[in-house]
């Protein structure tokens, strides 16, 4: 994780911190927190606190937000719940890939979040910097990296080492039997990421050996993760890999393939990414807000809802699909956040 591009304070003050922030905290997010996806929450359990004397903070403006193509329907639902509560503020989202919201709306400053699946790379914090955009890293899920295969597909799982060999740009096999020979005799049609994707960086570091087995390129390349399915779905000899929440929202049209990383097949699912065993392909998810930006009260206060919902199972998991985070790791980036916020407000 880059946490070189955070802001830092000092530890010593954390839990007092939080304790003089948390009110601060529920009373610009009262009302605003909701469980499942259609009506606010009224029972006292989202975290607000919505004692009935409170009314939601008066918003407008907009929030700009580009990135990551996996983290793009977990930002998306949180802002559709935000804005039932705040309706004069518009939050603008584009799927671009991580490494195509950074370098092309992020860091010369035209959006107010990058979203990324996978941690910013230092010359995209010296981009950033050098335009006078501080990012600030925040955890919100962990996802679990899926390969899909068509439904008719015989082959149920694969070694790592099967995958790279399915995916390198060197040996470039033409066949599913040219890998294992118990698989069968068609021609692989490939899909996946574009190289701006985060997914393609963390796959070709997890799998392809953090890019020494170069990454094939005669594959076609996307990045509307509703693109890959469509073609795995419309072909026996097809695969493709995207986020977890994608494949479980299309389970009834592909297969996730179980992956061996050494101790035996495992399948993707929320558990198996949070237990850690669905290992190399497991990984943490990101939002970058610009910490200027967070002197704006649309911008504050969504970035403040989206990390106080990061542990919300029914949001995180049951409608989006990825792994919420632990009470632990969710205070941590309060922290984080509510201290980037001191600095400008």
């Amino acid at each position: 994780m880059a946490d070189d591009n955070a802001i830092e304070f000092d530890s010593g003050s954390r839990r007092k911190f939080l304790t003089a922030s948390a009110g601060v905290g529920a009373i610009a997010l009262a009302g605003c927190t909701q469980q499942g996806g259609s009506e606010p929450a009224d029972d006292g359990d989202s975290g607000s606190a919505d004692d009935g004397s409170s009314e939601p903070e008066t918003l407008s403006g907009e929030v700009n937000i580009a990135g990551s193509s996996t983290v793009f329907p977990l930002a998306t639902a949180f802002a559709e719940i935000f804005q039932q509560d705040h309706p004069d503020v518009s939050i603008n989202i584009q799927s671009t890939g991580s490494g195509g919201g950074f370098a092309n709306f992020f860091c010369p400053g035209d959006t107010d979040f990058n979203n990324a699946s996978r941690p910013i790379k230092s010359g995209e914090l010296e981009d950033c910097q050098s335009n006078g955009v501080n990012p600030l890293e925040l955890v919100v899920a962990t996802d679990a990296l899926t390969v899909v295969v068509n439904e008719d597909n015989p082959v149920d799982s694969m070694t790592v080492d099967e995958l790279q060999q399915v995916w390198s740009g060197d040996a470039q096999p033409a066949n599913w039997n040219d890998v294992n020979s118990d698989w069968p005799d068609l021609e692989f049609e490939m899909y996946g990421p574009t190289e701006a994707s985060g997914t393609y960086d963390y796959f070709n570091e997890a799998i392809m050996d953090d890019g020494e087995v170069p990454h094939r390129q005669d594959y076609s390349a996307t990045e509307q993760d509703r693109t890959i399915i469509q073609g795995v779905e419309g072909s026996t000899s097809a695969i493709g890999y995207m986020g977890f929440s994608y494949y479980i929202n299309n389970a009834d049209r592909v297969k996730a393939l179980a992956i061996d990383g050494g101790a035996g097949p495992v399948e993707p699912s929320l558990e198996s990414a949070k237990s850690g065993e669905y290992t190399p392909l497991a990984r943490p998810l990101f939002t970058y807000p610009s910490v200027d930006a967070l002197a704006k009260p649309q911008v504050r206060e969504f970035a403040r809802f989206f990390v106080d919902n990061t542990d919300n199972t029914e949001i995180v998991a049951d409608d989006v699909g990825y792994v919420p985070l632990d009470a632990e790791t969710k205070e941590e980036m309060v922290f984080k956040l509510e201290g980037a916020i001191s600095t400008v407000v």
